[in-house]
């Protein structure tokens, strides 16, 4: 008897909401029960990333990692992307430099436009730079072709097989993300600074002489560890967002879809947030 009442009192409580006897949810209540939520996916996509970084760093130690793989993902990662890095690093530096160029004029010494041309392109154009233009052409690539996989039950033909997608899918990734970011982000900042300075003599007139020695005047060899050790991160950060969204991606082609737009949310987010960690852990 008391089973069967209880099961009347949640049958009726529809209508007994309906009639006023059953208090409505108050929005501080929907706020935090939101919140709870939210708190509780984010726990649980830190929880799946922090797996997956424990099981490459598992495969890397024991010599579980396909090494074919990892080259081909460095050839497409490094070498495919060199074209995009080098025009992107270049607009930078003639950017920056007729920036300053116009701002210098007539108030500070022009060799100096050789110093804030090099530290703004090594210190933070050209990793931050190199890493949006990443989260584009590779981020969403390797979201969208895992999460195909994904929902296409590939990944669960891998399990059946005895393969472990994190072995043969993540792992080369990041491995190979590690590798060829830092040398991309050195490539921006060559092309970077040697554009700034023909933008410094087409514009306000420098030579290359001046400009080189406003440059070394206060280069600091710290600054060149720094801007690739953005590169490090950055190329570890990338793949491994990408790689957990492709892997949690759910429904079809529109699951897909959501899943890459989500992953390059993630990934600025996520560069951005550790770019302004940089200064005060290395700098200061």
């Amino acid at each position: 008897m008391q089973a069967g009442r209880e099961a009347t009192e949640h049958a009726t409580l529809p209508e007994a909401r309906q009639r006023g006897r059953v208090r409505p949810l108050r929005p501080v209540e929907k706020g935090l029960g939101g919140l709870g939520r939210t708190a509780e996916n984010l726990l649980a996509h830190l929880g799946s990333i922090g797996a997956l970084v424990w099981q490459t760093i598992v495969y890397l130690f024991t010599g579980r990692i396909p090494l074919r793989e990892v080259v081909r993902q460095m050839y497409w990662m490094g070498v495919s992307s060199v074209p995009i890095v080098l025009v992107t690093g270049i607009l930078a530096g003639v950017v920056t430099s007729q920036q300053g160029g116009y701002q210098f004029t007539g108030s500070v010494p022009l060799y100096v436009l050789g110093s804030v041309v090099t530290s703004s392109v090594v210190l933070e154009l050209g990793p931050i730079m190199t890493a949006v233009v990443l989260i584009g052409r590779v981020g969403a690539r390797i979201t969208a072709e895992l999460g195909t996989m994904q929902v296409s039950e590939q990944i669960d033909a891998l399990h059946s097989l005895g393969r472990d997608p994190v072995r043969t899918l993540v792992s080369p990734r990041i491995i190979a993300g590690i590798v060829v970011v830092p040398c991309l982000v050195g490539l921006a900042n060559t092309a970077g600074i040697l554009s700034g300075m023909f933008a410094a003599q087409l514009t306000v007139g420098l030579s290359p002489d001046a400009f080189l020695y406003g440059a070394q005047l206060w280069w600091h060899s710290w600054d060149l560890f720094y801007s690739l050790s953005k590169g490090l991160v950055f190329g570890f950060v990338i793949p491994l967002i990408a790689s957990h969204m492709g892997l949690s991606t759910r429904g079809g082609a529109e699951g897909v879809g959501k899943a890459t737009t989500s992953a390059v949310v993630l990934m600025t987010l996520a560069v951005l947030f550790l770019d302004a960690l940089f200064p005060p852990l290395l700098l200061n």
